[in-house]
């Protein structure tokens, strides 16, 4: 007779073998109408499922994350069905859930044009609204293996063949589509309602370029129409957005073919790097660290021995000269390690902090290559702090105080935490990092930070701290990381004296705040629209004048706003005022400063936003109070 608990409280018990789907009834009309799947035990089951002993019971509906996953899964099957609907000769192969959707790989004789897809979206609809049931049956894997064949799905029989002999697989049944699959599934397609077609793309069976290309369908699916539809604008927002079309209309970088992977700085795009540096420069001084600058290329010996030519190889540029083999640096952590051992440390001198905007290269494939955001030479913001056994805990509060308030300062306010263990590709014993990962997890209880746990994504040498910021779109984003390090200094032979004069081994806290330089600026491009605060942007204010009589005055103002450390530029062309008002704001500069024959005469500039807000006729004091007002209040992290 089993008895299921409820997250409630409550419990309800059975005579005998009962289906979550009884049980969910019994709970209440509305909760069965709604509901997805459940957990049992915490294991995600169909509502199909047979509860033969005590469990506790977690319904899912729409509401929940597991039941947007179950959405979208079934969706992939839906997509499937309706292909083979209309195109009976096309293959299916696999359709799993991706981030905001799912896809399925089809093998079929021509390519889908944007009419296939647009057809074969109605034709899901159409399925979705005879409200077939989905119906989970368990065979054999020789019966399965045989029933694939008869269909003439070749890819799903191969997909059998690999499985074990003698398992017994699970599939789905909506109508006459049939599909192979763990699950679990919506109980119905009423349930399938808010969902699109997106793309089709090229994709390798299994990933692998020397099997067949297949052709990739993307959807995307939501609990109901609103979620689909403020999806939908997000997209259309991020496309606005895209840093690699506002960095051309901008003027900001550029990148080209013959340096791919690598980034052009335009003078205004420099600019902006320069003042996140110089911003960056001014947090390492206030938290006490040391900057230093390391060489580019190292010989492959010092790889070696910190442990990244074994770990790291095929993502590092290698060259020679001299019959030496040398590396051109992808992460500056074993040359830190080479400055700290320059000289003799005392237990009194830690922690010592260093610091770099070291540029590195790493050989990422030029598939993954994406403007700012995926490059091949990057700078990183990077800082390595060798302190004693006692100090991890203090120092690395202070690293989170440090990534909350800088992301803050540039208008990052909603930001996740991930704590990474073990990779299976790992150096060091188990004992050292059970306490590495114990020291960094009590830091973030200690801390009292919300954070949840990424299993085998540490590094190799180490666990670590992952930031996600959130931004104006609710994307998230990986900048920042801390990672503690018990390894590293032992490979490399570093040591400080102790009180009792004796040789011990630092520990090692890694860490970088916006992580690579380029990427975090191309996060802040798409996140303020180009639209920077007045504090970040490279040019702060336009001086337009309205005939060529207003020039010298012009360059007046220009000489004398510059002399006060703004970032201005003048607009003398013998164009209309009109037209230059709009190409500056399409452009987003802050302010316009306009001048014509009234304003030399009164000695005044009149003023104007980028938004198009008049601010009226100002002295030119009054406008460089109202501009620093406006750069200290932003640079404080209140705008954007």
């Amino acid at each position: 007779m089993p008895t299921i608990s409820l997250p409630d409280q409550r419990q309800l018990s059975f005579e005998g073998p009962v289906t979550v789907e009884t049980v969910v009834a019994e709970i209440g009309a509305g909760l069965a109408k709604a509901a997805l799947a459940a957990e049992i035990n915490g294991r995600l089951v169909d509502l199909s499922y047979l509860i033969t002993s005590d469990a506790q019971l977690k319904v899912i509906t729409s509401k929940d994350t597991e039941g947007l996953a179950v959405l979208r899964h079934s969706s992939a099957h839906l997509l499937a069905q309706a292909v083979k609907a209309l195109f009976p000769s096309a293959q299916v192969t696999i359709g799993p859930v991706i981030e905001d959707g799912f896809y399925y790989d089809f093998a079929f004789e021509r390519p889908f044009t944007p009419e296939d897809l647009l057809q074969i979206e109605n034709k899901m609809h159409e399925l979705a609204g005879q409200n077939f049931p989905v119906i989970r049956r368990e065979m054999a894997r020789e019966e399965a293996l045989a029933y694939f064949r008869n269909l003439g799905e070749h890819y799903k029989a191969e997909i059998i063949e690999d499985l074990p002999k003698n398992e017994t697989l699970s599939l789905y049944q909506q109508a006459d589509f049939v599909d192979l699959c763990r699950g679990p599934h919506v109980p119905n397609t009423r349930h399938l309602k808010a969902f699109k077609l997106m793309k089709v793309a090229g994709a390798y069976w299994r990933g692998n370029s020397d099997n067949a290309m297949l052709q990739r369908i993307y959807g995307t699916a939501w609990a109901d129409d609103k979620a689909l539809a403020a999806y939908l604008y997000r997209l259309e927002e991020a496309e606005k957005r895209d840093h690699r079309k506002l960095g051309k209309l901008l003027d900001l970088f550029h990148t080209q073919e013959e340096a791919p992977g690598m980034i052009f700085w335009h003078a205004k795009g420099w600019q902006i790097y320069r003042v996140v540096e110089s911003y960056i420069r001014d947090k390492l001084y206030e938290y006490d660290y040391q900057e230093v600058r390391t060489p580019q290329i190292v010989d492959k010996v010092l790889w070696e021995k910190s442990g990244h030519w074994d770990q790291y190889r095929e993502e590092m540029w290698v060259t020679s000269t001299e019959n030496r083999e040398y590396a051109i640096k992808p992460m500056n952590c074993p040359l830190h390690v080479q400055i700290f051992k320059q000289g003799i440390h005392s237990y009194r001198d830690l922690p010592l902090r260093l610091a770099e905007f070291g540029s590195c290269h790493r050989n990422e494939p030029s598939g993954t290559l994406h403007g700012l955001m995926r490059v091949r030479n990057f700078t990183q913001d990077d800082a390595h702090l060798f302190v004693r056994e006692d100090q991890i805990e203090s120092e690395a509060v202070k690293l989170l105080d440090l990534v909350y308030e800088l992301y803050r300062d540039f208008g990052f306010t909603d930001i996740s935490c991930r704590l990474s263990t073990r990779p299976e590709k790992r150096v060091g014993n188990d004992a050292i990092w059970d306490k590495a990962e114990e020291a960094l997890k009590q830091v973030l209880i200690n801390k009292g930070v919300d954070w949840t746990l990424q299993p085998g994504d540490g590094a190799f040498y180490g666990p670590k701290i992952d930031f996600k910021l959130r931004d104006c779109l609710g994307r998230e984003w990986q900048c920042g990381t801390v990672q503690l390090d018990f390894q590293m200094p032992e490979r490399l032979d570093a040591y400080y004296i102790d009180e009792a004069g004796n040789k011990v081994i630092p520990v090692m806290l890694h860490r970088a705040v916006v992580g690579s330089m380029e990427r975090f600026i191309g996060v802040l491009i798409e996140h303020f629209a180009g639209k920077f605060p007045a504090w970040l942007a490279p040019i702060q204010a336009s001086i337009l004048t309205v005939t060529d009589k207003q020039s010298e005055y012009a360059q007046n103002i220009c000489k004398n706003l510059k002399k006060q450390g703004f970032r201005v530029q003048n607009d003398l062309r013998n164009e209309k005022i009109g037209f230059k008002i709009r190409e500056h704001t399409l452009q987003k500069v802050p302010y316009l400063l306009i001048i014509g024959d009234k304003e030399v005469n009164s000695g005044q500039v009149t003023v104007r936003s980028r938004s198009g807000e008049d601010l009226g006729a100002m002295d030119l004091s009054a406008f460089a109070l109202h501009l620093n007002a406006e750069i200290d209040l932003l640079g404080r992290g209140v705008g954007g």
